[in-house]
C-alpha cells in the first residue's frame, strides 16, 4: 500500500514532504491486520528499541517509520510502510480501497419466484451435500426393491435371502438415521421462515 492515501495537511504524504513517523501512544491503522485501529506502545520486552501492537495475542514490530520488522530479523524487507496515522481522512480512505478489494466474489444463481416473499441462501456444497445424500438413498431404496423382488420370484436360496435380509435391515436402519439428521438440519433453517412457524402451531 502507497504510503501517501490521502492528499490533505493531516494525512501522510510523499510528495513534497517529510515520511510520516510514529511513538508509543499513537494510534494507527495496519489494514494488512485489520480496519480497526491500534494503539503503538514500546516493545513490551523491553529487548528491541522497536514499536510494537498487539494482534490476536501476539507482538508484531514497526519502526518509527512504520515498517514491519520481523521478530527474527531487526532489517525489513517492506518496499512500503505498514501503518497509517489513525485520521478520519485514512480512515475513509482505506475503508475505500478494502471494500472494493474484498468485494465478495459470491455468484448468486436465483431460481426464486417474483412472488417469493422468503428465500433462503444455501452454499452449493451444503446444497450437493444434500443431494449427494438423496441420490445414495435412491440407490439403496432401488438395491432393496430389486433384492425383494429376487426373493419373491424365488431366484435365490432360503438361506442366501436370509442373509441379505439382515445386510438390507442394517443398511436401511443407517440411512434412516443419516437421513433423519439431514431432514433436521433442513427443519431447523426451515424454523426461521414462516413454514417453521406455521408448523408449530
Amino acid at each position: 500500500m502507497p504510503n501517501s492515501i490521502c492528499t490533505t495537511s493531516n494525512t501522510q504524504t510523499t510528495t513534497n514532504s517529510t515520511p510520516a513517523t510514529f511513538k508509543a501512544g499513537d494510534s494507527v491503522l495496519c489494514p494488512s491486520l485489520s480496519l480497526n485501529p491500534f494503539v503503538l506502545h514500546n516493545d513490551p520486552y523491553g529487548k528491541r528499541k522497536l514499536l510494537a501492537l498487539t494482534h490476536d495475542d501476539s507482538h508484531l514490530y514497526y519502526d518509527k517509520q512504520g515498517y514491519f520488522v520481523p521478530a527474527c530479523d531487526k532489517q525489513t524487507g517492506d518496499y512500503q510502510p505498514s501503518l497509517f496515522h489513525d485520521t478520519p481522512a485514512n480512515r475513509q480512505a482505506i475503508a475505500t480501497l478494502y471494500s472494493v478489494n474484498q468485494t465478495s466474489q459470491r455468484t448468486v444463481i436465483d431460481i426464486t419466484e417474483p412472488n417469493d416473499n422468503e428465500v433462503i441462501v444455501m452454499s452449493s456444497f451444503e446444497l450437493s451435500d444434500i443431494a449427494c445424500d438423496l441420490e445414495s438413498a435412491a440407490v439403496v431404496i432401488s438395491d432393496i426393491g430389486k433384492l425383494l423382488a429376487l426373493i419373491h420370484y424365488e431366484k435365490i436360496e432360503p438361506h442366501v435371502a436370509i442373509s441379505m435380509a439382515r445386510l438390507t435391515h442394517d443398511t436401511t436402519e443407517t440411512w434412516h438415521e443419516l437421513l433423519q439428521s439431514q431432514l433436521g438440519s433442513i427443519k431447523e433453517t426451515l424454523a426461521m421462515t414462516r413454514y417453521g412457524k406455521e408448523g408449530s402451531q
